[in-house]
């Protein structure tokens, strides 16, 4: 998913959360900040005026690269969701970097009002918008008393990855609010594992498809070696049936070339023949004669 906004800060350093929830959705900011309280974002490489980073989704591993340039925040996520106009995982990033450009000292106070700016908000008496949750000013001593025995076998509980006590008894409040959002980090965490143990499995399947395509492409390169070598042997028989046949084309020519010459010996030959036979013709002829000159009787 791709999307385009104005934006009027010169740097990315320079967005604030309020500049950033302004140009969100509600659902979408509060996502991206559950995000980024579970650890779930990663900045790959960023500066001033560009971040890749990956997210850590509900549904698997998400990249995207937001740019600013020209007075235009660029933002772009691998995700497929419809949210405008930033998703909740470029929401994220965005907070992120937030804190990732800051000096250490000032990170505390700059979670602080994150926190302050994901809850959710709702309208009071006198008309104006405060938090959904207040904290009363008289926290009951009972109800910290029960919160600490909770808090120490749900500490272990986080330590040993097991799932965390039930919640204790106390009044509506401020402790009850803690308690909970504990309880929403494990959660998170959870969902975190189970995310991390699927990217595994398909990082596992991606690594056996890998290693399948190897294997093929490996047999591949020996068919081919295999055919080069048969083609080399071909190439080798054709030129030999080459040099046999421009042989045979020069025997043709040298028999062609007796035949002429037998032919012309040929015709020679009748030539004589035709004399041999006038000449015998001419030897009866005399001897005729010479027959006839014998018997003729003398006169006595």
């Amino acid at each position: 998913m791709r999307n385009k906004i104005s934006c009027s800060a010169e740097r990315l350093g320079l967005l604030t959360s309020e500049m950033i929830q302004a140009v969100s959705s509600a659902s979408a900011f509060q996502i991206a900040h559950q995000y980024l309280t579970a650890n779930r974002v990663r900045i790959v490489e960023a500066d001033d005026s560009q971040i890749m980073s990956t997210v850590i989704g509900n549904s698997g591993l998400y990249e995207q690269n937001i740019r600013l340039k020209d007075g235009h925040l660029v933002s772009k996520c691998s995700c497929t969701l419809p949210e405008e106009p930033m998703c909740r995982h470029c929401i994220a990033v965005l907070l992120e970097y937030r804190r990732w450009a800051q000096p250490p000292q000032s990170r505390n106070s700059s979670l602080a009002k994150d926190a302050i700016a994901a809850s959710p908000r709702g309208p009071s008496d006198n008309g104006k918008r405060t938090t959904g949750h207040s904290i009363p000013s008289d926290i009951k001593l009972s109800d910290i008393m029960v919160f600490v025995e909770w808090l120490q076998p749900a500490t272990k509980a986080l330590e040993r990855q097991e799932p965390l006590p039930g919640p204790p008894a106390v009044s509506p409040g401020a402790i009850s609010t803690w308690i909970q959002a504990i309880r929403n980090l494990e959660d998170r965490r959870r969902e975190s594992e189970e995310v991390m143990t699927s990217l595994e499995s398909q990082l596992k399947d991606r690594e056996s498809d890998v290693g399948r395509l190897t294997q093929q492409c490996q047999t591949s390169q020996r068919e081919s070696n295999a055919a080069q070598a048969t083609t080399r042997e071909l190439q080798r028989e054709v030129d030999s049936y080459k040099e046999v046949l421009t042989r045979v084309s020069e025997l043709t020519a040298e028999v062609v070339r007796h035949a002429g010459q037998m032919r012309a010996g040929t015709g020679d030959m009748l030539q004589k023949g035709s004399q041999l036979d006038k000449l015998v013709s001419s030897f009866k002829d005399v001897a005729e004669a010479l027959q006839s000159a014998v018997s003729f009787p003398r006169r006595e």
